[in-house]
């Protein structure tokens, strides 16, 4: 059943607490200087605790996804939250590698469990508007792009032993989670029940989730390596690399609060078809156009990047309406995984060759995206059907590749 009262009022609250949760998928890796600096880790050591944080959490995400499809758990939205900020506040003041490796672990999982539910109970309350769906997807990105001027502000300060600081917007996360799951129970349902009927099509997910992945990849490695790449193109130094990084954040931004507004008035699936097709003209653009156009071009990747992103999320839970916890875990974690496993071969084949070259095969993945999405149908959104669907301009049947 769909909450039927405040759904505004629920997605504000499930938006801002994604924001505070999501700073800590983005905390570990800005803490990683800090613990160079003050620990004397080596990069492998500093690698270490990414992963620890990064590869747990995607690999469970899954997990608790399939959890949440046999039964609704809104205390978890809260729990997870503080969860997810207790490991990073250790982390800056347990006293050995190992100690630390478990903490970031933990709070790793802490945000592998907050979002398959999140993402339930935020596509309830959205009452199947993908505006209100980008609106949550956009307070994720906005809390992971804050995540290093947060842990900058704080640790530059105090050091590694003011970490506990960094506890502050779990607190407020927390407070948010519980406040979306009290404004849901008053709308007549409980959050996390959002499941229709229908069977699941696991091929057309399967489908979905390849593309993802090649969007993931090419996402984690401009993420890397723009910076880099930037200052060697336009020769403008540490300055030019940082505005080129934002700028990919920026983009992020509007393409995702954009993604949800096109959708809702062209369909998702012919949405999301052109992002994969501007994605990879605007990478092109990126490795092969000189001069400092490149900006315009990162801002183009940037939008064909986000654009798709909250609609990713509801075509796999339309996919499989009978495992929506399990589609949210896949599109929001699984797939993510890959992207940060793929970085380091990116960066293998730049030492052994040049970073210009290294990219150049992002230009054939969100090629390969769009190949992945031709010929996919346009799910009926759950407990609406076909009349739901064409109500809102998406034809049911097979789409034109």
């Amino acid at each position: 059943m769909s909450i039927k009262r405040r759904p505004d009022r629920s997605i504000t609250l499930l938006s801002l607490g994604h924001a505070c949760v999501d700073v800590y998928q983005g905390a570990v890796a800005a803490l990683v200087p800090f613990f160079v600096a003050e620990r004397a880790y080596s990069h492998a050591a500093a690698s270490g605790v990414v992963l620890a944080a990064s590869l747990l959490s995607s690999v469970v995400q899954p997990l608790f996804g399939a959890l949440t499809d046999r039964w609704a758990m809104p205390w978890l939205l809260p729990l997870s939250a503080l969860t997810g900020g207790a490991g990073v506040a250790a982390s800056g003041v347990v006293d050995s590698y190992a100690l630390t490796l478990t903490v970031v672990a933990v709070s790793g999982i802490g945000v592998a469990a907050y979002h398959p539910e999140a993402a339930r109970a935020a596509r309830a309350a959205a009452h199947g508007s993908h505006t209100a769906m980008g609106w949550f997807s956009l307070g994720g990105n906005v809390g992971f792009a804050l995540a290093p001027l947060l842990v900058t502000a704080v640790v530059a300060t105090g050091g590694l032993g003011a970490s506990p600081l960094l506890m502050v917007p779990a607190v407020v996360g927390a407070a948010l989670c519980a406040a979306a799951v009290r404004s849901a129970a008053g709308g007549g349902a409980p959050v996390g029940q959002g499941e229709g009927d229908g069977s699941d099509d696991w091929g057309s997910f399967l489908r979905l989730s390849g593309a993802v992945v090649c969007r993931s990849i090419v996402f984690v490695g401009l993420s890397a390596f723009v910076s880099l790449y930037v200052r060697e193109r336009t020769g403008g130094g540490n300055v030019s690399g940082t505005a080129a990084l934002c700028v990919l954040y920026v983009g992020g931004a509007v393409g995702t609060a954009a993604g949800g507004r096109l959708a809702d008035r062209y369909g998702r699936l012919t949405v999301v078809r052109h992002a994969y097709v501007l994605t990879g003209l605007a990478v092109a653009g990126v490795v092969l156009v000189p001069g400092p156009s490149v900006y315009l071009f990162v801002a183009l990747t940037s939008a064909g990047l986000y654009v798709p992103f909250s609609l990713h999320i509801t075509l796999g839970q339309d996919y499989l309406p009978r495992r929506v916890g399990t589609a949210s875990g896949v599109t929001l974690g699984l797939t993510v995984s890959v992207g940060g496993l793929a970085t380091p071969v990116v960066g293998a084949l730049a030492d052994a060759t040049s970073l210009r070259t290294a990219l150049v095969p992002l230009i054939a993945l969100p090629v390969l995206g769009r190949l992945l999405l031709c010929g996919l149908r346009e799910p009926a959104p759950p407990g609406r059907g076909s009349a739901a669907a064409g109500a809102s301009g998406r034809r049911p049947r097979a789409a034109s590749a």
